[in-house]
């Protein structure tokens, strides 16, 4: 079953499922600014675009670009930047 997620109005928009192996989301992010909590842990692939991302403890930013993954822990917070819209694929543990 899919459902569909939006976030800082309507300018984060994922569609969750459940993937071969893990739950997933597909979703695109508007550009700018935005901070995610975390429950899980997440595995964040860029699919097209590029963010640059605040990992949990840390004072630096890192671009990833597509084709890019990052991972950040559970119940976390992390920022991220656009500056393009930016598709992600996204897996939880």
């Amino acid at each position: 079953m899919l459902s569909v997620n939006e976030y800082f109005d309507g300018k984060v928009k994922s569609i969750a499922f459940q993937g071969e192996t893990l739950p997933a989301t597909v979703g695109v992010i508007s550009p700018g600014e935005y901070e995610f909590g975390t429950s899980q842990k997440e595995v964040m692939t860029v699919v097209s675009g590029a963010l640059t991302v605040q990992l949990p403890g840390s004072e630096s930013w890192v671009r990833y670009d597509a084709r890019k993954a990052f991972e950040v822990a559970a119940n976390t917070s992390f920022k991220v930047k656009a500056e393009v819209d930016t598709a992600y694929f996204c897996t939880y543990e």
